[in-house]
């Protein structure tokens, strides 16, 4: 089952910011999961509403997950995606 991607402006904006070959690893990244649910992904545990992160190299996707949607919050650095 192939969930649909929703991206937050803060995520939209996040993904703007990098370089081309970036952008494809991650959407590459996202859909596969989207598709398959494979990937690096963990449930992150001080988050209130249950936060997932899709590991990328050195970049980290928080996102929230459901039945039919993907909603992509942020696009991050691993060393600011946990502040």
């Amino acid at each position: 089952m192939m969930r649909r991607v929703l991206g937050t402006p803060p995520a939209e904006k996040d993904l703007a910011r990098l370089t081309p070959e970036d952008q494809r690893r991650i959407l590459d990244a996202l859909n596969r999961f989207c598709m398959t649910e494979a990937g690096d992904v963990r449930r992150l545990a001080a988050t209130s509403l249950p936060e997932y992160r899709l590991r990328i190299s050195p970049w980290r996707l928080r996102f929230y997950l459901s039945v039919e949607a993907v909603s992509v919050l942020r696009v991050l650095f691993r060393d600011k995606a946990y502040r």
